[in-house]
């Protein structure tokens, strides 16, 4: 009888004894993180560079009288278009009458002193001092016209009007402002690096937030020759036709430069992990014997949910995906799909 007690209690022994195992095997093969991965590959990646500015017009004149003087006259107004050489206001005339009075006079005397000259009449001294004096007074004529009758040197759009008729300009600021903004201009602060990759006529790409995701076609018309020593960028100019308009000065913009294209591994945005306190990114690499190494990455573009990877991955490459919060370098894995 005790015997057969002593037989019962040994293989409720033995049999806890290969549970106990058999769970132990089990918890250990569920400690090993889960993941799941992706095999990457190299591609083309165009290399863009996208850069904030602001638009600009392509010339920006300040009109107003040489002297305070009473405006008589105004002929635009704010948002006009106006061609070179339209009339845009009429300040007072006295100044300009008295002064065509004098060369009326002037001119008048000289013709008599020239003919005196000619027959030796006259000395040439008394010739050279009426022709000086007839010189001088028709300038001053011309000089007084252009400040009486205020033009526009160019083609463009009046953006600002600061005085109204009837007041008296004091040359505290410009009596109009007129932008010529087709063709408009943007200027970018591109790195060093890319010097010698820029060159004048690329054609560029130029994005707003007034329209949205429309695309307008820019070229680069100048590039500066010297390197800021403090930014390490120079600057490039930027020109769009803007035949229609569209683009006005002050508009943000975006100016997207392609510089080519590079042959990289691409991956997913999930695989790519930042180290706490470093900024350094890395991604884990799974191995053929189920461990996964550690890799810092240099990275590119990002395009939507992927990165252009510089150095640290090889084409074919199979990365970790998801699970990496329990990895670490030479850890075994699962990998579940």
């Amino acid at each position: 009888m005790k015997t057969g007690k002593a037989l019962l209690i040994a293989a409720a022994a033995m049999m806890m004894s290969c549970g106990q195992s058999t769970t132990q095997n089990t918890q250990m093969v569920e400690e090993k993180p889960k993941v799941t991965v992706e095999t990457v590959n190299a591609e083309y990646v165009s290399q863009l560079m996208v850069y904030p500015t602001t638009i600009t017009a392509d010339i920006v004149n300040n009109i107003a009288p040489q002297s305070a003087s009473r405006i008589s006259k105004i002929y635009v107004e704010i948002g006009d278009r106006v061609n070179a050489g339209q009339t845009l206001a009429l300040m007072d005339e006295v100044n300009l009458q008295k002064s065509r009075l004098q060369l009326i006079n002037d001119s008048i005397e000289f013709g008599r002193i020239e003919q005196l000259y000619k027959i030796g009449a006259t000395t040439q001294s008394d010739y050279e001092a009426m022709s000086l004096k007839y010189d001088v007074s028709m300038k001053t004529y011309y000089n007084l016209l252009e400040n009486t009758i205020l033009k526009s040197p160019i083609s463009g759009v009046v953006t600002a009007r600061n005085y109204d008729e009837g007041d008296m300009y004091a040359m505290a600021q410009p009596l109009f402002v007129v932008q010529k903004i087709n063709p408009v201009k943007m200027l970018i602060n591109v790195s060093e690096s890319q010097f010698s990759q820029i060159k004048k006529g690329m054609e560029v790409e130029i994005t707003t937030e007034a329209y949205g995701d429309q695309v307008f076609k820019g070229v680069v018309d100048l590039i500066h020759p010297t390197v800021n020593s403090m930014t390490h960028t120079f600057a490039v100019e930027v020109k769009y036709a803007n035949k229609d308009l569209a683009l006005r000065p002050g508009m943000f913009a975006r100016v997207t430069v392609n510089y080519g294209d590079n042959f990289n591994v691409v991956v997913p945005d999930r695989a790519v992990m930042k180290q706490v306190g470093s900024g350094e990114q890395y991604i884990y690499v799974l191995n053929e014997d189920g461990t996964v190494t550690y890799s810092v990455v240099e990275l590119g573009r990002r395009m939507g949910n992927r990165y252009e990877v510089i150095s640290g991955i090889d084409d074919n490459a199979t990365v970790v995906v998801t699970g990496q919060t329990r990895l670490k370098n030479g850890a075994e894995v699962v990998v579940v799909k």
